[in-house]
């Protein structure tokens, strides 16, 4: 099981863009999709699916959180046709951030924002290099902005698996916004490659929940140490989720959790709901409590 997996959250439209982007992607499919009811947000579709092998979700629940380039994913492309042809459909009613074209860092490179809002950067690689096809970009901004490599470090320490690959800084002048410090930064969590940047701009926007990343977790032992590592923000925790100290989103859940919401009976998912939306910390115990019925 993929320990760190991306959550998206849509107001209606999350299957529909699940749908779209397995379009786009070769080993990509649509994996489950279930509905959890009387939530805050009302009913709300819970939908999972693999792009290029790598597994997401995504949340009908409500138009709560928007996104914005502070997450963004990072698509390597081995041709220029495959960089036009995903260029196209990402950006057909979406939003041009940085225009297709020829930069230092490589021949062949975009930055769109597609019709339901979500940043994607597209970028020629290099013949012969092999990479993850999809990684998620951290781009450190407003506040955050001038702390990714402290970041970076971080999180490695609190993930096993974990490296830094290459930090690299912006030069004198290149940034506009005097906070900026790395312009880019590859780094491994549980063995997925992620990357991460401060904004060479100052702007308005920062991480969000509209973007958050969920943690799988095999006993109640791996959620208490992610929780209690990881939250630094007491009024952002609740079902489950929580704030770090860069305001990133995450999610820290029992990996049992997907057998129940997409396997279970409606009276489990009902049963075990009621359950964790008192929750902020996941109890595993209370949760297989509420998932049998049981009242102690």
């Amino acid at each position: 099981m993929q320990k760190i997996v991306p959550h998206l959250w849509y107001d209606k439209e999350a299957k529909e863009a699940a749908l779209f982007y397995i379009s786009l992607f070769d080993e990509s499919k649509l994996l489950d999709v279930t509905v959890i009811e009387n939530t805050p947000s009302g009913d709300s579709e819970v939908v999972s699916f693999e792009l290029a092998g790598q597994h997401f979700k995504a949340i009908s629940a409500g138009p709560y959180f928007q996104f914005n380039p502070s997450m963004s994913f990072m698509v390597a492309c081995y041709c220029i046709e495959e960089v036009n042809t995903k260029w196209k459909a990402l950006l057909e009613g979406g939003t041009e951030l940085m225009p297709l074209g020829e930069y230092p860092f490589s021949k062949r490179y975009g930055w769109v924002q597609d019709r339901y809002g979500l940043s994607w950067q597209l970028m020629l690689i290099d013949g012969g290099k092999t990479v993850q096809k999809i990684t998620t970009n951290l781009l450190f901004s407003n506040d955050s902005c001038g702390k990714a490599e402290e970041a970076v470090k971080y999180y490695a320490r609190i993930f096993e698996e974990s490296e830094i690959g290459f930090i690299s800084r912006y030069g004198a002048g290149e940034a506009m916004s005097s906070k900026a410090k790395v312009n880019y930064a590859a780094f491994k969590l549980c063995g997925v490659d992620f990357s991460a940047m401060d904004n060479a701009f100052d702007v308005d926007f920062s991480f969000n929940e509209a973007f958050s990343l969920l943690v799988n977790c095999k006993d109640q032992k791996e959620i208490d140490y992610y929780w209690d590592t990881l939250s630094a923000i007491p009024k952002a925790e609740q079902c489950g989720w929580l704030k770090d100290k860069f305001g990133l989103s995450w999610q820290i859940v029992p990996q049992i959790m997907d057998e129940v919401l997409f396997n279970g009976s409606r009276d489990e998912i009902q049963r075990i709901t009621e359950a964790f939306l008192k929750m902020k910390k996941f109890d595993i115990a209370a949760l297989e409590n509420a998932r049998l019925g049981n009242r102690y």
